[in-house]
């Protein structure tokens, strides 16, 4: 399951309780990461922005009205707190190959390794807002395509300097005395293009000495960084068809860098619509279908798109009731030409009514109805699993972890425990 360290659902909805008030405490996040451990998750992700946008209509007005990816915490402090009150869950840390130099990342992830008993993971993105580049003195965000470029020699470095210590450097050698044997500790004297750094790292390694790495581009260059890097990634899937083939282009290029298929696990990215029965649940999607023809509704949306193309469009700027537009972003590209491509032959209102980006198959029903859904799109397609990104509230939890869960498990779907110690012994079991 995924979300951000952010304001959630705070107005319009009975369930919000005083999360307006107090999500920056954490506390709404520690509830969901014991919940979904109750139900024998593989993880929790928890995504990361820095910027306050204002590509929609030139202004941070529709991002503050609604909350919109801000504001929002560092996700860095929080992992610790979620990993206290469980003891299996892998925990995923977001951090920015854009922003992040490799070094404090490095040391930021082995701290973490070792402060959560090696149950972290390392969710490496690239950056999607010019804003967000504003934020570390950039004048702007790098092309696509270099950010990837970049972010292969970012996983270079951080990848030698989590090995500058030698199995067995640690001897903690109380008679000698002799913590260390310091013939087994190097410098990396790393030097590439974007990144420059000395070494070793100054901490020793942690349980996993490598933190679990998860990626989620979609476009050529994020598939690339995957094939090469990840053991986890996060897909859109809008069809069985469109699945099965991500899959298959992914599993051709694991093998191109020598890796096993088995290595990566692709989880495609679902919000489920639960009720008590399938007739509570159609109702409550059929009321999710009105509302996306509300203003409201056409605005965030309209402030996602503008947002998704890395402010290169300003979407508020197009006729609604125009064509959708054919246009390129530098931001998530593939979500954006994802948009574009589907929305062909509408205008940009029905586009915007119809299209969400960010879900997957529409599974609809009681947990039991939508945990046979599931089963049988994912022995269609033959992977790994699902992701669900639903915005948090205690109810929504509480749908997932202890109706929808136990509905799968019944079916063999999902573990009924952790039998490892560590996040990639256990993600890589199941």
């Amino acid at each position: 399951m995924g979300s951000g360290f952010s304001v959630q659902t705070w107005a319009g909805d009975p369930w919000a309780g005083t999360t307006g008030r107090d999500w920056m405490k954490g506390g709404l996040f520690i509830d969901l990461a014991a919940a979904l451990e109750r139900a024998c998750f593989d993880y929790l992700l928890v995504e990361d922005t820095s910027m306050i946008e204002d590509a929609h209509g030139g202004s941070m007005e529709t991002t503050l009205k609604y909350g919109l990816l801000g504001p929002k915490n560092d996700p860095v402090p929080l992992i610790p707190l979620l990993t206290q009150r469980t003891k299996h869950i892998g925990i995923a840390c977001t951090l920015s190959t854009s922003f992040y130099h490799p070094y404090m990342a490095a040391r930021t992830m082995a701290t973490l390794d070792h402060l959560t008993d090696g149950r972290v993971g390392l969710n490496v993105v690239t950056g999607s807002s010019r804003r967000a580049a504003q934020q570390y003195g950039y004048d702007d965000l790098e092309p696509h395509d270099q950010r990837y470029e970049r972010a292969h020699e970012w996983m270079e470095a951080v990848g030698a300097l989590w090995e500058s210590w030698e199995d067995g450097a640690v001897l903690v050698d109380t008679e000698t005395p002799r913590y260390a044997d310091h013939t087994k500790v190097h410098p990396v004297d790393f030097a590439g293009k974007y990144f420059r750094t000395r070494g070793p790292l100054n901490t020793i390694p942690g349980p996993q000495r490598r933190p679990v790495i998860v990626q989620a581009g979609a476009s050529a260059a994020g598939r690339d960084l995957a094939a090469k890097y990840a053991e986890s990634m996060l897909a859109h899937g809008h069809s069985i068809e469109a699945m099965k083939a991500f899959r298959a282009d992914m599993h051709r290029r694991l093998k191109e860098y020598g890796r096993d298929p088995g290595q990566l696990k692709i989880l495609f990215l679902v919000e489920p619509t639960l009720g008590e029965t399938d007739e509570v649940a159609r109702a409550r999607a059929e009321a999710q279908q009105r509302w996306a023809r509300t203003d409201e509704a056409i605005e965030r949306r309209l402030w996602g798109l503008s947002y998704t193309s890395g402010g290169t469009h300003d979407f508020s700027r197009y006729d609604l009731d125009g064509p959708v537009p054919d246009v390129w972003g530098n931001g998530e590209t593939s979500t954006l030409r994802n948009f574009v491509e589907r929305g062909q032959g509408m205008t940009l209102r029905e586009a915007l009514a119809t299209i969400d980006t960010h879900s997957g198959l529409a599974f609809t029903g009681s947990p039991d109805s939508v945990a046979a859904q599931m089963g049988e799109a994912m022995q269609e397609v033959g992977g790994d699993g699902f992701l669900l990104s639903p915005v948090v509230t205690r109810r929504n939890i509480a749908e997932i972890a202890d109706g929808l869960a136990p509905a799968l498990r019944k079916r063999g779907l999902i573990r009924d425990g952790y039998n490892h110690s560590t996040f990639r012994d256990n993600l890589l079991e199941f």
